[in-house]
């Protein structure tokens, strides 16, 4: 389990093929390295991944195409979204994040928020479109994973081929995370809250 919470951002740095899918080497940039061993998780970009060659400067993983083919982000060199998995004494600073990705969005709008005070950095304002199949699980106020960031829905809106997002975002988020990158056309990976899918499931059931 993750919190959304990104740890540092850090780079994949090498992409070598390996049977269907991928070795891929990063470098680690700010994350902590001092208890990380093989096999421990590591959530890249949002989507949980296993640690299998380790160095204290960089380590690396090896994808899928099944992953490959739900993911965005992960297929060539580029930064990423880091964060350990959560351990049992942390604090639950986003919310309960499983790490697999439900969909990709699209990003729609990504601009600045004008202010009057032009030294004033203000906040961001982004615009995603989820798949359709995600939408029912959106709400005002909702938590959502976007690149493994928990992130709070401000607005949603039903459209006829999925649902529009509306996310605001300050200057720290943007400085301490990959958001920084994004632009209009951009994929990003997508995980809806954990307690909505379980409520989903328990209202579609059949009944005993």
């Amino acid at each position: 389990m993750f919190t959304g919470i990104i740890q540092a951002v850090g780079k994949i740095e090498t992409v070598e093929k390996l049977g269907d899918g991928y070795r891929l080497k990063i470098k680690a940039g700010g994350l902590d390295m001092s208890d990380v061993q093989l096999g421990d998780s590591i959530a890249l970009q949002g989507a949980c991944m296993t640690v299998v060659e380790m160095s204290p400067t960089h380590f690396s993983i090896d994808i899928s195409a099944e992953s490959l083919d739900k993911t965005t982000g992960l297929s060539e060199p580029g930064f990423v979204n880091l964060e350990k998995a959560l351990r049992f004494n942390d604090r639950l600073g986003g919310h309960l994040v499983s790490g697999h990705v439900d969909g990709m969005g699209e990003v729609i709008v990504f601009e600045q928020v004008a202010t009057l005070n032009k030294n004033d950095q203000g906040s961001w304002h982004l615009v995603i479109k989820a798949p359709l199949s995600l939408g029912k699980y959106l709400a005002y106020k909702g938590s959502i994973v976007v690149n493994g960031t928990s992130l709070t829905v401000n607005q949603i809106e039903d459209v006829e081929d999925g649902c529009l997002m509306h996310i605001n975002l300050i200057p720290h988020t943007l400085e301490n995370t990959t958001l920084q990158y994004l632009k209009a056309g951009a994929s990003v990976n997508l995980e809806v809250d954990l307690i909505a899918r379980y409520v989903e499931r328990m209202l579609s059931s059949p009944k005993s």
